[in-house]
């Protein structure tokens, strides 16, 4: 069996805690187009999709207005509302001293990764960052995590993806990757669990030994 050398992430809900910040975010704009409809637990399940996939399944027509609505706001309370998760930082600068190659895999686009990635410090350890503008099709599809593995010179063999969202897991195996959840997920950890990840992260140190398990 291959080694694996490589260590992709999602971004939000997995490195950073974003869930505040999306939740409001949805929740402005279905308040403003649909005063009093909306409550938190309606917008859990648009966590994942792309935001044009979510706009979309709820109104078509108006779907590009909302996505602006939603970006704007998105930009304007990151930084109050964005934090890392307990571990991620230590996790991922003892992985880079390791050798490790990182890189990043996410539906977001490219200009709010990197205000995440420097709020939480986190942008010095990545090498390879494939953001929604990066793609054709995203997450569950193959393409951006083959594209990133194809910048990190790097075999899907020898390849793990990380991730909060079902979008993650399937990606990783339509990619031919090992994949592991991580049980912090907004969606719950049994959420994940019915994809089948061949990991199950409880806290991001786990990774380490998981992969240490893997070069021992």
């Amino acid at each position: 069996m291959s080694q694996i050398n490589t260590v992709l992430f999602d971004l939000d809900g997995t490195l950073i805690d974003t869930n505040e910040l999306i939740i409001s975010s949805f929740l402005h704009t279905l308040g403003h187009y649909y005063p009093g409809q909306y409550t938190r637990e309606d917008v859990l399940p648009f966590m994942g999709p792309t935001l044009t996939e979510s706009f979309n399944s709820v109104d078509p027509e108006k779907s590009s207005e909302m996505l602006d609505m939603y970006r704007s706001y998105n930009k304007e309370q990151h930084d109050v509302l964005v934090k890392e998760f307990d571990g991620v930082y230590e996790t991922v600068r003892t992985l880079k001293e390791s050798g490790y190659k990182l890189g990043i895999v996410t539906t977001k686009m490219l200009d709010v990764v990197e205000k995440g990635l420097r709020l939480t410090k986190l942008d010095e350890f990545f090498e390879v960052v494939v953001a929604l503008d990066h793609v054709e099709r995203p997450k569950p599809d193959a393409e951006p995590i083959l594209r990133a593995l194809e910048l990190l010179d790097s075999e899907p063999e020898t390849a793990i993806m990380i991730g909060d969202n079902h979008h993650d897991i399937l990606g990783g195996r339509n990619a031919g990757v090992k994949t592991a959840g991580v049980a912090w997920s907004s969606k719950g950890r049994e959420h994940l669990l019915q994809f089948n990840p061949d990991y199950m992260l409880e806290r991001m140190p786990d990774l380490i030994d998981i992969l240490e398990g893997d070069r021992g």
